[in-house]
């Protein structure tokens, strides 16, 4: 764990002068400015950033991250951390005893039982949709890592086995483990792990608290999960008003039984345009702007602010679906080789995919993009987490990519040519400029390539890539937990969250991501994770971009802000925050 511990602490802190006299804008209100949409504030669905910031700031885990460490805890909604030596943690592992809080209150006026912990559990692992975040609690819980198999149907016994997982015994509840799992506290921590009120979730259409009816409640369709758009958490703020691709406004909840936060409204405002958000943050209309590592310049040069450096434990990538969906689909123009489209298994040949590798300029892409304030990555285990190693990248060298292209399909791309979109979401410029150095390269191969590099709405285009619409798609990842199985997993497996969307079937890197988990020996996970991290650069999985150095840019009034590896920039601990 010590790589773990030396990411998060080695934080750098840039402060820049306060003109004199400057005067502090609505001391009650913190304003974040933010180019990313919210899809679900459903913690059993909401698997993206700006979802996760809503949620930890509407409801409560059990225990949360202490301070900015990754790897010690302190409760919340629990009285105590369970350890082993507080009898919390079983010594095999395998049981985990939370005492659960009294006093506590929802925010439509319920009172927390311990009834509510064990019924939050089991119905978020019940619904369960495609692509969300219940794969973490399903494997450590259950021992699979979803409630379907490969071909979407209900694993038989899944919903006995939820049941029995996890109990509420008088004050307290306790989880049954099929096998020991190292990063379930990590897990406990994430939104996934959310606290909601049983009576009023049942109310609001979530599972009945029956077992046998929990297949009605399976897989809820993006956008129509029961809790989308509503809230009754335990956490210091409300939801006082959501206005979709406009802001979030977050109100103190006056019945919070912690601390009372200083500050009583929050705004997270959607402002795509990065003048304008420059604008809001230069003239105190924002407290915090998201700040795109090509822009810290400009942000430097400011007067008046607080800069903080932040390396993190997060991972982006562009990636190749393998099998897209070519029902009225715009995406591959014919859906065939003749110059106007693609098939929709483009992707499938690994020609194609080596020559895309080698038609990217990593060395450019660092000095422009991100004027070296970055880290390179060249697998999903990235720098700070255990048994991380640099692996080889494809270097950038067009000739090697002609020469893949002229044996992509048996010479037919070459001959035939092909026409394709790359996207990435709206506001993403590092993401962006990524997939239109890409697409230059590639077509400056053959006049018969043609690329088009589209952006899309954060809420639209998750959807999208769920739907298995995009040829290619620039998207990212961050730390559910501090482990290797958290990021190789879901780039990776065939169930995981981009493995599933990139088609990436594969039952070797099946077998040896099942095995990085269930084995607790520190050197037999070391070979697993070396050569999941080798099987990235042989079959081209995809194009490793960047492991972002966060740099959040406060007003010079703004204090409370506590670094943490675990978090990118769109998260914010409102409770913590407070201007003066």
């Amino acid at each position: 764990m010590n790589k773990i511990i030396c990411i998060s602490s080695c934080l750098l802190f840039v402060f820049f002068t306060a003109t004199v006299g400057a005067q502090v804008k609505n001391p009650d209100t913190f304003v974040l400015a933010d180019y990313r949409t919210v899809q679900t504030i459903d913690p059993a669905a909401s698997y993206d950033v700006a979802g996760s910031m809503r949620i930890w700031n509407l409801y409560e885990t059990l225990i949360f991250f202490d301070g900015s460490s990754t790897e010690k805890f302190v409760p919340l909604l629990a009285t105590e951390v369970p350890t082993v030596e507080n009898g919390g943690i079983s010594p095999d592992g395998k049981r985990y005893t939370f005492l659960i809080r009294k006093g506590v209150k929802f925010h439509e006026g319920g009172v927390l039982t311990p009834e509510d912990v064990v019924y939050s559990f089991k119905r978020n692992m019940i619904m369960d949709p495609d692509g969300g975040p219940m794969w973490m609690l399903l494997e450590a819980l259950t021992g699979k890592g979803s409630t379907r198999d490969k071909e979407g149907k209900i694993i038989d016994g899944i919903f006995d086995i939820i049941d029995q997982s996890v109990e509420a015994r008088g004050d307290r509840v306790v989880f049954h483990l099929p096998k020991p799992y190292p990063p379930l506290m990590s897990i406990f921590c994430y939104t996934a792990s959310s606290v909601v009120d049983k009576e009023w979730a049942i109310s609001k259409g979530c599972w009945d608290g029956n077992i046998k009816n929990a297949a009605k409640y399976n897989n809820a369709a993006p956008g129509h999960e029961p809790l989308q758009k509503i809230e009754n958490g335990t956490g210091p703020f409300k939801m006082k008003r959501w206005e979709p691709a406009k802001q979030f406004v977050f109100e103190r909840f006056e019945g919070y039984w912690g601390p009372k936060p200083q500050i009583k409204t929050g705004i997270a405002k959607y402002v795509k345009e990065w003048s304008t958000r420059k604008l809001m943050l230069q003239n105190g209309d924002a407290d915090r702007v998201v700040v795109d590592t090509p822009y810290v310049p400009e942000v430097k040069a400011m007067k008046g602010l607080k800069i903080y450096e932040v390396p993190q434990l997060a991972f982006t990538a562009g990636m190749f679906c393998r099998k897209i969906n070519p029902t009225g689909n715009p995406n591959i123009g014919s859906g065939k080789l003749d110059g106007n489209g693609i098939p929709p298994d483009f992707f499938s040949d690994i020609n194609v995919r080596k020559a895309f590798l080698h038609a990217f300029d990593r060395e450019t892409y660092k000095k422009d993009v991100f004027h070296d304030l970055v880290i390179m990555p060249t697998s999903p285990n990235v720098k700070g987490l255990p048994y991380h190693q640099d692996v080889s990248v494809y270097e950038f060298n067009l000739e090697k990519a002609a020469e893949y292209m002229q044996r992509a399909w048996g010479g037919k791309v070459w001959e035939n040519g092909f026409k394709m979109i790359i996207t990435h979401n709206t506001g993403n410029e590092m993401r962006e400029a990524a997939a239109v150095m890409l697409a230059e390269n590639i077509m400056s191969l053959n006049p018969k390539f043609k690329i088009e590099v589209r952006n899309v709405e954060w809420k639209d285009y998750i959807v999208q890539i769920r739907d298995f619409q995009y040829p290619m798609f620039m998207s990212g990842w961050g730390a559910d937990y501090a482990d290797p199985h958290n990021f190789v997993y879901p780039f990776m497996h065939s169930n995981g969250y981009y493995g599933r969307f990139m088609a990436l079937k594969n039952d070797e890197i099946d077998r040896w991501c099942d095995e990085g988990i269930e084995n607790v020996d520190p050197q037999k996970r070391r070979e697993i994770y070396s050569r999941l991290q080798n099987i990235w650069y042989e079959d081209a999985i995809g194009i490793p971009l960047y492991q972002q150095i966060v740099v959040r840019a406060y007003r010079d009034y703004v204090h409370g802000f506590v670094p943490n590896a675990m978090f990118t920039d769109d998260n914010e601990i409102l409770k913590r925050i407070w201007k003066k």
